[in-house]
């Protein structure tokens, strides 16, 4: 065995491969590019070249199946699928029997998410403030997972940015990203959006982003405007006064009301007090889920008289004109059922008799100066109340100013008109009020919502309890479609009522509307993707009632709402949108979005030094950027062809959704060229001849001879080469001969002029004929004769010995041998 150090140096690589099973980095072979990331389902074209073309042949491997063996390459191309998750593949070059090297193909498929959405972690979609709250964003059968980053948002703002490159995983998954949020109140409604992208670095494929957004609202417990938590108001003497408890909250805050341990049964935040006579403390307490506050409000009651200090605080009636009686209180507001007391005193001093004359509760006494009139339950609607005295000289009376009062028994709403509301047709509520009683105090309230829509009071003048009815005609829009109507009865009985106007509500009424149909939210565009997209997930609302039906149209034509839109479905698309009440149209412009694809052809064929033209147009949107690959190598195409450009290219195709191949062949077609210029040539009689016309051009050009038919011409066709040869050339051969060559694209002529020499011959000159020996030998007799007078004048004499050889006989070329041209 020979030593090392005498084998050359690349027999000594393949030793060492073989020995150790390694390569040299030098001997590796050269994948372009080294790293591929495709989309599932796709594929990608990878070329390998050899460092060194000492070989015996190159193959791929993808998995466990390899490609033939390219023995006489050193750069072969793989068509790689991207449809198993855990494809492998390798290339590999054959350095000897049995020694190879192999450089792997790092490997990267990928499928954007299926769907991204958020929710809170706890089933509340708002936080309390000052507590920590969770979002949570499930990113849907993605891969590979490493390369997935989620960016979380507040409104523009990035909060957070979530990467998950641990994992190792190839296959899809569903992955979820986790974000705390602490917001006050001043943020509630921000909105919080998560984005789900695949990166790949700058230059990788840009996949598209996925969304999710949530709106989150801060709920916080009531808060008392400017912070006042106790007030004082002052109120005249039996005036009314109104308490207001401003009081902010998320949720918005019920109201409580309390004045001096006595509930009000008041849930708004104004308290309304009819006639205050005494003072007294009431207390607001605003509550919602998350806590309450509470704000006191001292009212102080200014009197406006002072007159005995010993009288009562209730207002007396003065005595009727020449009546010395003095009634306390002068006017009673009594509930119908309720006790009822007022006091009559005389200021006479000759008094023989008082008493009281009514249908309730009469009495009568003699030589008093004051009687009491006490009812337990006054319940008699005609009670007339009246107080006597008897004097010495005359007898007189004062009547008692009361008003008994019933609240209704019943207070309810209903529709005149039989079925719901129509959108702008006039509809009748009708409120009734059943057993109210004094008919002349009563006041009816109607109510939308919070809102105050109309007032009604009435003029009858029955003291006892009558039914009366309140109408309220609406002219209905959609917004009042679910809207609550209802109805108030309250007695205003004056100052001497209650503090707190009696009041009956009737049940809510919900407002049922019908209406034409709208659709709401609609875009003037949208774009969708390809076999993922359809009219249902539009965001576009049909908003009506009775619900509407929507009909899509595209080209005139009925579309199912639910089918995907492919590429050829882009366009505008109309809706109609109809119910019993009438119908609305809408329009969107519709781009269907998909991935780069081709219906080219192999072969294209463009004449040398045309312009450039569109050969394989790619089919994508967005329009596809289109690359040429030749030899493994990007390529601009020349604005003009030449026979070089000629070969196979690879053309990719890419846009944001994706990447397409596609093979052709160019074939570069160009007028015959035929090699050497024209030529003359001159031999002796006898001599062998051989013109070579050799002559290339795309297509094969067709050759051809022209030229004068001898015996001794034969024209040898060889590929692009054709020969005429000339055996033993004489006179008759003197001539031109023409090589022709003639392809679709051009045509061009080689001439050979052929003179044979010693003998009278013929030069060809276009259509003449020269005599070419005669006139040679005229030439030189001429010449002799000449020299000769010349000498004789000068007497200047040569001799020429006999054996010399006349100049004719001289050759001007070897007469044995042959001449090629």
């Amino acid at each position: 065995m020979l030593p090392l150090r005498m084998l050359g140096p690349l027999m000594l690589m393949f030793l060492l491969c073989d020995a150790d099973s390694l390569c040299p980095s030098e001997l590796n072979p050269v994948l372009d590019p080294p790293h591929v990331i495709g989309e599932y389902g796709t594929s990608v074209l990878v070329n390998c070249t050899s460092p060194d073309d000492n070989h015996e042949g190159m193959y791929w491997r993808v998995d466990e199946t390899t490609s033939d063996t390219e023995d006489e390459e050193g750069f072969i191309s793989k068509m790689l699928s991207l449809s198993d998750w855990n494809v492998t593949a390798e290339c590999r070059i054959q350095l000897n029997v049995s020694s190879e090297c192999s450089e792997g193909l790092e490997i990267t498929i990928f499928k954007n998410p299926a769907n991204v959405f958020m929710f809170p972690t706890r089933d509340a979609y708002a936080v309390v403030e000052g507590t920590p709250y969770e979002l949570r964003c499930v990113v849907q059968d993605v891969a590979p997972v490493q390369n997935l980053t989620v960016r979380w948002y507040k409104n523009s703002e990035t909060v957070m940015i979530d990467s998950f490159t641990s994992s190792t995983t190839k296959i899809p998954v569903d992955q979820s990203s986790t974000l705390t949020v602490n917001i006050s109140r001043g943020e509630s409604g921000a909105q919080f959006r998560c984005e789900a992208q695949l990166d790949f670095g700058p230059h990788g494929p840009q996949p598209p982003v996925m969304h999710a957004t949530q709106p989150v609202y801060v709920h916080y417990a009531p808060e008392l405007k400017n912070n006042i938590d106790i007030e004082d108001v002052s109120v005249d003497e039996g005036a009314d006064v109104s308490l207001t408890c401003e009081a902010e909250g998320n949720p918005p805050p019920v109201f409580n009301w309390n004045c001096d341990g006595v509930n009000m049964l008041v849930n708004m935040n104004i308290l309304n007090i009819a006639q205050v006579i005494t003072s007294r403390t009431c207390e607001c307490t605003a509550t919602n889920y998350v806590g309450n506050t509470t704000k006191q409000i001292h009212v102080q009651v200014i009197k406006t008289t002072t007159t005995n200090p010993a009288a009562t605080t209730a207002p007396e009636a003065p005595s009727q004109q020449g009546c010395p009686l003095v009634l306390t209180p002068a006017e009673v507001v009594v509930r119908f059922g309720d006790p009822v007391s007022v006091n009559c005193t005389t200021t006479a001093t000759d008094a023989l008799k008082m008493g009281w004359e009514t249908t309730s509760g009469g009495t009568g006494s003699e030589h008093v100066s004051a009687v009491t009139w006490t009812v337990e339950e006054l319940k008699d609607w005609t009670v007339d109340p009246k107080c006597f005295v008897t004097l010495e000289d005359k007898q007189c009376q004062v009547s008692l100013a009361i008003t008994l009062y019933k609240t209704p028994d019943i207070v309810s709403l209903s529709g005149l008109e039989r079925g719901p509301m129509v959108e702008g047709q006039e509809y009748q509520l009708k409120c009734d009020i059943i057993k109210v009683a004094p008919v002349q105090k009563l006041e009816v309230k109607w109510y939308r919502g919070s809102e105050m829509v109309h007032a009604q009071m009435f003029n009858d003048t029955s003291v006892t309890p009558v039914n009366v009815s309140s109408t309220l005609k609406v002219i209905p829009e959609r917004d009042y479609n679910g809207a609550l109507f209802r109805c108030q009865a309250e007695l205003h009985l004056g100052p001497k009522g209650p503090e707190l106007i009696p009041t009956a509500r009737s049940p809510p009424y919900p407002a049922d509307v019908l209406y034409k149909p709208l659709i709401r939210a609609c875009p003037d565009r949208y774009t969708g993707v390809e076999n993922e997209f359809s009219l249902d997930m539009l965001p576009c609302k049909a908003d009506g009632k009775p619900s509407p039906t929507v009909q899509w149209y595209y080209q005139g034509k009925p579309v199912n709402a639910s089918e995907r839109l492919t590429r050829t479905q882009s366009g505008e698309y109309t809706a109609d949108v109809v119910n019993s009440l009438g119908m609305s149209k809408a329009a969107i412009t519709i781009t269907i979005e998909y991935l780069p694809s081709f219906t080219c052809v192999y072969l294209y064929e463009v004449q040398e030094d045309d312009q450039l033209q569109t050969m394989c147009e790619p089919k994508g949107m967005p329009p596809p950027v289109v690359t040429l690959i030749k030899g493994g190598k990007e390529v601009k195409a020349p604005q003009r062809w030449t026979k070089n450009d000629r070969g196979e290219y690879l053309v990719r195709a890419t846009n944001k959704h994706g990447t397409a191949h596609h093979l052709i062949y160019l074939n570069v077609l160009y007028a015959p060229l035929i090699s050497g210029g024209d030529v003359t040539m001159g031999v002796t009689p006898g001599q062998n001849v051989t013109f070579n016309c050799t002559v290339e051009g795309n297509p094969p050009p067709l050759i051809s001879w022209q030229y004068t038919p001898a015996v001794n011409v034969m024209e040898t066709t060889g590929g692009r080469h054709n020969t005429i040869s000339i055996t033993g050339a004489t006179s008759t051969n003197d001539g031109v001969y023409n090589c022709v060559a003639t392809n679709e694209v051009g045509s061009v002529t080689r001439s050979f002029s052929l003179i044979v020499q010693g003998h009278p011959s013929v030069l060809k000159l276009g259509n003449i004929r020269v005599f070419l020996i005669p006139a040679i030998f005229i030439s030189i007799i001429l010449i002799i004769i000449i020299y000769h007078n010349r000498r004789k004048k000068h007497r200047k004499y040569s001799f020429v010995p006999d054996n010399a050889k006349d100049s004719s006989d001289i050759p001007l070329t070897p007469k044995s041998g042959g001449v090629q041209a």
